[in-house]
């Protein structure tokens, strides 16, 4: 399934500072019963978005209106524990296409670069200062320069750089996954199998 193609992303961001967030806390095991991508926004952090009634529990960060943007910044360790694919399709299906922290939990950036989310690591020292920067200006954003494999605090204007593996760079750049680079490889792979 193609996703869309990033290139760069200037946004306002939504902070949650909370360290160690794995994948049941993304999306609840109870959430895990449909095979298709789409719907499960609706439940991104449903334990820490609504109060056992289903209403919105004012005092968390995507239930404030203050908050807003494609770039969700998270403390240290996120997307720990389980390795469900489907933590990665809640935060996409949920608008985010880009994730900063210091640290990832492996399974869980490889399951975001394969649909379309950009796992962004920076330096304890940089998170910390993008924590500050919005919690004095919500309207803070950030620069994600995927060609330049930059990020810059716009407001301030320091900037870092990051690592990407060059084929899921190039697949996030076409708005491919696995599946969409072997099709647009086919005509080379059909006239390969004629030449033998």
């Amino acid at each position: 399934m193609a996703y869309d193609k990033f290139n760069v992303l200037t946004s306002r961001v939504v902070p949650l500072p909370a360290e160690n967030v794995d994948t049941d806390q993304i999306i609840p095991a109870r959430f895990l019963k449909a095979t298709e991508r789409e719907g499960f926004g609706d439940n991104l952090f449903r334990d820490w978005r609504y109060d056992s009634q289903g209403q919105p529990k004012k005092d968390f960060i995507l239930n404030d209106p203050t908050y807003e943007g494609r770039i969700l910044v998270a403390g240290k360790n996120f997307g720990s524990g389980s390795s469900r694919e489907h933590a990665a399709w809640a935060i996409y299906d949920y608008g985010f296409r880009c994730v900063v922290s210091s640290f990832f939990a492996d399974i869980f950036k490889n399951n975001a670069l394969n649909v379309g989310i950009l796992p962004v690591t920076v330096t304890p020292e940089f998170l910390e200062e993008i924590f500050e920067s919005v919690e004095k200006d919500p309207a803070t954003t950030l620069k994600v320069d995927l060609e330049m494999q930059t990020i810059t605090l716009q407001e301030t204007e320091r900037s870092e750089s990051f690592d990407i593996n060059p084929y899921k760079k190039d697949n996030m750049q076409n708005g491919f996954d696995d599946i969409d680079y072997l099709l647009h490889l086919k005509e080379k792979i059909v006239k390969f199998e004629k030449s033998r």
